[in-house]
């Protein structure tokens, strides 16, 4: 005799008993994956469409179903629905609303399609969107940097390697390395869209289904330039997931080692720049504190997004063909990936216009530290001497400089001289720091007229980015 039991479920036909309270509790998704109602009902509408162009549904039963599953949506947009945990998903929530408003031929709107193919594509649609927004962002963020590597273009500082005064630089020239990082962010991400932007739908179960779909017409209804090729992976697949987590994880990387440096360059050790109060805040003991929190936030939320993507690596490693519930854990990293990223990108686009260059504090670092000594060593080089000789007298010059405590540029030439004597009075020339910099005149070099160059080639790339968006 049939029971009545778990009618509430979509599949309930096949249990004779409830599901156990703790489990309904554990395995239910909808208090997260409710956030991708307005793909799910985007989906379905784009699904009895095609299932009424091939003669599955008739025009009525497909305008019946997409005005309820709009309706729907107003609702949620308003939020006015009601989310049951009973029905486990967002999807059975969809459903069972549909049903209630439009009667019967709710029904019909799983036709030829399953929760594994339905999800996949709800997921590539929030991420095809979200992809779009962070690189947005990004774009925003890259023209921010520009706009302050020209303000300093010609800014002598400091620059280093293992975190010791190496060689001088402009801080213009330092500012668009940050920019080259997040250029190739937003490359990264156009890369893993062309993986994301792929249509599942039609797959079903893991089988593909019996009715006569015409997958193309989804594809187009949704905007996918590709249809999955195989409908085991297409229900299964999450490495789109895991490319988009590894480019958010680099995002993060750049935005991290950005924080890093303003955060040092804040402090009084160094004190090359200031930020404006409204992204600092203080201390509740030590009044005269000025703390960077916005950077160190960032810096700190880094090791969220690296647990996202190493969440996702250990959710797909052991599972094995096609879906797995497993795949409902994918969702909460993945939200967590983009809305960190946004956030942290959002912080920049105020952080970045707020700082305040010390000039004065960059050059007086720069002038200690014998940072035009490899300028020296080019100097001998071009006299004739081996580099390595060059090197070597060098090294014995400045040592002699910090014996004497003087600065290489301040020694008298009869001192010079006495470590090599090809060195003549045009040294000088080489041993400042305005010359040194002048002097790295090539693509990719610091000088101020190739920074000003590389300033006016981003500005023309950023155009050309901002007319391709429009």
């Amino acid at each position: 005799m049939a029971t009545e039991k778990n009618t509430v479920k979509p599949w309930g036909g096949r249990f004779s008993e409830d599901t156990d309270r703790f489990v309904e509790e554990f395995t239910q998704s909808v208090s997260f994956d409710r956030r991708l109602a307005p793909y799910d009902i985007q989906g379905s509408i784009a699904h009895v469409a095609m299932l009424a162009r091939v003669g599955v549904l008739t025009e009525d039963e497909s305008g019946q179903i997409s005005g309820g599953l709009s309706a729907i949506l107003s609702e949620i947009e308003a939020g006015k629905f009601t989310w049951r945990q009973e029905l486990e998903d967002v999807h059975m929530n969809i459903e069972a609303a549909l049903v209630e408003r439009v009667g019967e031929v709710g029904k019909k709107v799983h036709t030829g399609r399953s929760r594994n193919d339905q999800v996949a594509t709800d997921l590539r649609l929030f991420l095809r969107a979200e992809v779009d927004n962070i690189q947005s962002l990004l774009l925003q963020n890259m023209d921010t940097l520009v706009t302050l590597a020209e303000q300093e273009s010609a800014s002598l500082m400091p620059g280093y390697t293992h975190l010791q005064a190496a060689q001088p630089i402009t801080f213009g020239h330092h500012i668009l390395a940050w920019y080259e990082m997040l250029k190739r962010d937003r490359q990264r991400l156009g890369d893993c869209l062309e993986r994301i932007n792929v249509l599942p739908l039609g797959a079903a179960a893991l089988a593909g289904t019996r009715f006569p779909i015409d997958r193309s017409v989804s594809a187009d209804l949704l905007g996918f330039s590709a249809l999955a090729g195989n409908s085991i992976d297409a229900v299964s697949d999450r490495d789109f997931i895991i490319e988009f987590c590894a480019a958010a994880a680099l995002i993060m990387l750049h935005l991290s080692r950005f924080s890093e440096e303003l955060i040092l360059w804040l402090s009084p050790g160094f004190g090359f720049i200031d930020i404006d109060d409204a992204f600092c805040t203080g201390s509740s003991i030590m009044p005269q504190k000025k703390n960077p929190d916005v950077a160190e936030l960032v810096r700190g939320k880094t090791g969220r997004v690296y647990g996202d993507l190493m969440t996702m690596l250990t959710i797909m490693k052991g599972q094995p063909l096609a879906y797995n519930r497993d795949n409902q854990e994918d969702k909460e990293s993945l939200f967590d990936a983009v809305d960190t990223v946004k956030l942290c990108l959002e912080a920049y686009l105020g952080l970045v216009p707020s700082i305040r260059v010390n000039r004065k504090a960059m050059l007086a670092a720069a002038q200690k530290g014998y940072l035009t000594a490899t300028d020296l060593a080019d100097y001998l080089v071009m006299k004739g001497v081996p580099f390595r000789e060059a090197h070597a007298v060098v090294g014995n010059l400045v040592q002699y400089a910090i014996r004497q405590g003087s600065e290489m540029e301040d020694l008298e030439l009869s001192e010079l001289k006495q470590f090599h004597e090809g060195i003549e009075a045009d040294v000088y020339d080489y041993l400042t720091l305005q010359g040194s910099v002048s002097a790295r005149d090539h693509a990719g070099g610091t000088a101020p007229a190739r920074v000003r160059e590389a300033v006016a080639e981003a500005r023309r790339y950023l155009a050309t980015l901002t007319a391709d968006d429009g």
